[in-house]
């Protein structure tokens, strides 16, 4: 057993480790539940811009369903424990990969584009994994994929048994990109985390609200 192989094993039980952690902890909260089913993001400023961008944000990161969020989870499991070998391979001889797969597509530096083929699947992999900073992961496969298809199309033509691992892999990764990483991932955890510090204490309690108002009502009418 090589060193190497021990580390993937390490590296495997660590990210299932992180995954269990995330997904025990970062479980949704009443107040995002209702937020989400409301349709609007609290901002202190009230301003139409920021309400609009933290419910994007929320849709995204913070997407409720405990099976859609485990899907998500998984996905981002296997895309990425699949993917790190193949940047592995390239970072292993990136002449003989430049030569075989930058230089018949005519990219100038060939060599530069294939370490940085090799380290945007390595990277790009581990960030889905962690689910850190996943769009930029998520995109960097995705960007890694479609030259990748490019390159078969170009050289075997429209032949499926040599295009179905790779459009499996960017259909993936480009679902992860537009979908979101799921609750169970660390940018679920920041994201709720700063929606949580700039939320607007009066806004936490409507009903403390209401019931001031009718208080006001029946001090008038008296």
């Amino acid at each position: 057993m090589t060193t190497t192989l021990l580390l993937e094993i390490f590296a495997g039980f660590f990210t299932a480790f992180i995954a269990l952690w995330m997904l025990a902890l970062n479980r949704p909260t009443a107040a995002v539940t209702a937020t989400l089913e409301s349709g609007t993001a609290p901002t202190a400023s009230g301003s139409s811009i920021a309400a609009n961008l933290r419910r994007e944000l929320q849709t995204y990161f913070l997407r409720e369903g405990r099976l859609a969020n485990t899907g998500l989870l998984i996905l981002r499991l296997a895309i990425g424990a699949m993917m790190i070998h193949h940047g592995q391979d390239k970072l292993a001889d990136p002449q003989s990969f430049a030569d075989n797969y930058m230089v018949p597509l005519h990219l100038p530096f060939p060599l530069f584009f294939a370490y940085v083929a090799g380290y945007s699947e390595i990277l790009g992999s581990w960030l889905l994994i962690l689910g850190l900073l996943s769009p930029l992961g998520a995109l960097a496969l995705t960007g890694t994929m479609t030259v990748a298809a490019y390159n078969h199309i170009l050289t075997s033509g429209f032949n499926i048994y040599v295009l179905e691992l790779v459009v499996l892999y960017l259909g993936g990764s480009l679902a992860l990109l537009l979908v979101g990483p799921g609750r169970y991932s660390f940018d679920a955890g920041m994201v709720a985390g700063m929606f949580d510090d700039s939320v607007d204490p009066a806004t936490k309690s409507p009903s403390t609200s209401a019931t001031a108002s009718s208080y006001d009502l029946v001090a008038e009418a008296s």
